[in-house]
């Protein structure tokens, strides 16, 4: 078992500074571990025995360690050993993925071994500014009110902001099958398990799937495996870009990777701040974000959704992302009572990179159509009361 933990994470014994760094649980809660571990750095992988769990380190206090476990707590005790792996945790990437699912972790969920893959750190510094290419080709998801009125570039980031149940995972799924994209890594945060299935079965199309990286980590599954899921996705995203390739990450969603940020920070100590988050969710959402757009070569179109609460567009966390992305697309829940699917707010929906991909003839164009529903919507009203 040892032997197979070790290869399926990269990781070699002896340590490479030849110390064996370890310690012992001192305290057990439903979240965090608390652990006697002086020496070790934050991120660093843990093992825990007997039983060979895995854990990573999350806070440090002195020579006290507060590791988040890759399972569940439960059956944890105090006093068991833990040993420090002096190794970060690594993420599978390669063309071997497209067409498989994998858990928040990178391991493989349909039970067969994934060949011919590269490892890659799962926390990537963000491409330099100056390194980046500018965002001028569009590129065409084939929903027509995406495309004729916030018409999206390649490389750009965009966030999808709607209330439960409007409609999300059939724009996504829409999103799936965009014409000019060569790869999809599609990743599904604290979703039901049967919905996630799904919409992999019923949803996707065979030839969407055939190019597709699927991450899942559904609600039940632990904080950091939810929190990680978002990394590992964007560590594939980053390899297909880096060869060249146009790939379409889209994340759903982001509202519930900052939730499960947010209890680790919570169960760590930290105070929340703004609306119920800590500010160390605020602090690593820009990092996150800038690591997809526009590469050297390649580029990342990102689409990731946010949920919000009693259909509050200004809330904290949904401003904040609103400021980080280069767009945003809106879901109207009156569009969606009435069946109209995507029901896209087309007056509340902007891509800041419009005027860049369009041309001079189609400029005007969504200015007209964003009048005559205004127009419309005011005349509705008056009708209605």
């Amino acid at each position: 078992m040892k032997n197979e933990l070790m290869q399926r994470l990269r990781l070699k014994y002896p340590p490479p500074d030849g110390y064996c760094r370890w310690g012992r649980i001192q305290d057990v809660s439903a979240t965090l571990l608390n652990a006697w571990l002086p020496g070790v750095f934050m991120g660093e992988l843990c093992c825990i025995k007997p039983g060979e769990e895995l854990a990573e380190v999350v806070g440090i206090n002195g020579s006290k360690a507060l590791l988040s476990p890759f399972t569940s707590t439960i059956g944890l005790h105090c006093g068991q050993q833990v040993t420090a792996l002096r190794r970060r945790h690594q993420v599978p990437v390669g063309e071997a993925l497209l067409g498989r699912v994998i858990d928040g972790f990178g391991r493989p969920l349909d039970g067969r071994e994934l060949p011919d893959v590269c490892w890659k750190d799962y926390d990537a510094m963000p491409p330099p500014a100056m390194v980046r290419q500018p965002i001028t080709p569009p590129l065409m998801t084939g929903i027509r009110a995406i495309d004729s009125v916030a018409t999206c570039g390649e490389g750009q980031r965009v966030g999808i902001f709607s209330a439960p149940g409007v409609g999300k995972s059939t724009l996504l799924a829409m999103l799936c099958n965009a014409p000019d994209a060569d790869s999809n890594v599609l990743v599904l945060i604290g979703e039901r398990g049967r919905e996630v299935r799904e919409f992999i079965d019923f949803t996707l199309s065979e030839e969407t799937r055939k190019r597709c990286v699927i991450v899942v980590a559904t609600s039940d599954r632990p904080a950091l495996e939810r929190v990680r899921a978002l990394f590992v996705a964007t560590t594939i995203a980053e390899f297909f870009r880096d060869n060249g390739k146009r790939v379409v990450l889209l994340a759903d969603s982001l509202t519930r990777y900052a939730r499960a940020a947010r209890e680790i920070a919570l169960a760590a100590g930290e105070t929340a701040v703004s609306g119920e988050y800590p500010p160390g969710v605020f602090s690593a959402l820009p990092r996150l974000l800038e690591r997809t757009g526009m590469g050297e070569k390649g580029s990342i179109t990102a689409f990731y959704t946010v949920l919000v609460e009693g259909d509050d567009m200004n809330e904290p966390l949904a401003d904040e992302v609103r400021s980080l992305l280069d767009g945003h697309i809106v879901l109207s829940r009156r569009l969606a009572e009435r069946g109209h699917y995507p029901a896209i707010d087309v007056l509340a929906t902007l891509s800041r990179v419009f005027p860049v991909v369009t041309r001079p003839e189609h400029r005007h164009l969504p200015a007209i159509v964003r009048r005559c529903l205004a127009r419309y919507q005011e005349v509705d009203q008056c009708i209605r009361s």
